[in-house]
């Protein structure tokens, strides 16, 4: 069954925050220039803390191919992107330094330069030695090149609560994680940046998320135990929570709906995708045989038109919930989630059992813990 990539959606949930305000002259700046992108409209984006980007402004590019953004010190070092046609860059601000950033539209978030302070000068450095990688092995080979790993692995634990650790590990390249949470010792790695921050920056508004990501993500990559920077105090989360609007408006908690004893699927999905019609059709056929021994299907949508995820959920017998663009990523990054259809499946004890990419085989693992 051929399965679809997530898209941009869930990277750019919209939710409420403070706008720059011009009211304050203690203010960072970044000017730049843009060949080719003479009038061109670039969003300013901000990460909200859990995985997805929200719009701080709109600036024009002028004649000369030069633009200026600027904003007021989010009060700790932050990652800022810009955003054109579904492309972005992205550059840290530590306090009120200007940023230099160079870029042309033909290749904007792919090929670009900044500079202007140390952080700038780190993540410029990262960018390039992905880049050659890229250049020389392709995209698809670079999450998986061991030179490059460590390379960026020694560049993290130089300062790992410092603003470009927590850009390096979240670095996509097309979308593909550079460090991914399910990979042992990527976790580990994850688990350092977590600890740091914990410690260094515990009013982070990153901290409970790489602290959740650690800890959500142990149990998929054999406890990830053993090295001096696993020191995270937090309870041990088996099921990450879910707790999204069903289709009548009513909420679903998935820890609620997997104390009751029951098996149940979780499914990410999305109606839109063309093969949905025919998983939900395999969906439905374990469904039928295993609903009157205690079993049942949480299926999160992420789907971008909420009327159409509706008028699909309305007519299906299970659990549906809708995880909006306003919800952002978090549900998906908390169970590792990169692709769709993504199901796991967890037991009568409310416990993550296991997570099954065919859904030919899914029936089968059901019936193991039924």
């Amino acid at each position: 069954m051929k399965l679809r990539k997530i898209g941009s959606y869930a990277a750019t949930a919209l939710i409420a925050a403070t706008v720059m305000s011009g009211c304050t002259e203690k203010r960072w700046t970044a000017e730049g220039t843009l060949a080719g992108g003479e009038g061109k409209s670039l969003v300013l984006e901000a990460p909200n803390g859990h995985g997805g980007w929200y719009p701080l402004d709109t600036v024009e590019v002028d004649s000369k191919g030069k633009f200026t953004v600027k904003g007021e010190p989010a009060g700790h070092p932050e990652v800022y992107r810009l955003t054109l046609g579904g492309e972005s860059l992205y550059f840290p601000v530590d306090s009120l330094e200007k940023i230099t950033i160079a870029s042309d539209a033909s290749a904007f978030g792919s090929s670009y330069s900044i500079s202007g302070s140390e952080s700038a000068d780190k993540m410029q450095h990262i960018n390039e030695v992905i880049a050659k990688v890229v250049a020389e092995k392709g995209e698809q080979a670079v999450a998986y090149d061991p030179d490059l790993k460590r390379e960026l692995a020694e560049q993290i634990l130089r300062d790992p609560s410092g603003i470009v650790a927590y850009y390096t590990i979240f670095r996509r390249v097309g979308n593909t994680l550079m460090f991914d949470p399910s990979q042992k010792s990527d976790l580990r790695l994850i688990g350092a940046v977590a600890n740091a921050f914990s410690h260094q920056r515990p009013s982070d508004p990153r901290t409970a998320f790489l602290k959740d990501l650690y800890i959500s993500n142990r149990s998929w990559s054999g406890g990830a135990q053993g090295t001096p920077t696993d020191t995270i105090v937090a309870e041990e989360i088996l099921l990450p929570e879910i707790t999204l609007l069903d289709e009548s408006g009513k909420p679903q908690s998935l820890s609620e709906t997997a104390s009751k004893g029951k098996v149940v699927v979780l499914n990410f999905t999305a109606y839109a995708a063309e093969a949905s019609p025919a998983f939900n059709l395999e969906l439905a056929k374990i469904y039928n045989a295993n609903k009157d021994q205690g079993f049942e299907i949480y299926q999160v949508s992420v789907d971008d038109d909420e009327f159409f995820w509706k008028q699909a959920a309305v007519n299906l017998p299970w659990i549906t919930v809708y995880n909006s663009p306003k919800d952002g990523a978090e549900n998906l990054l908390r169970y590792n989630v990169s692709i769709l259809p993504a199901t796991f499946i967890i037991s009568r004890q409310g416990e993550l059992a296991e997570r099954v990419d065919d859904v030919t085989r899914l029936g089968a693992a059901v019936k193991r813990y039924m």
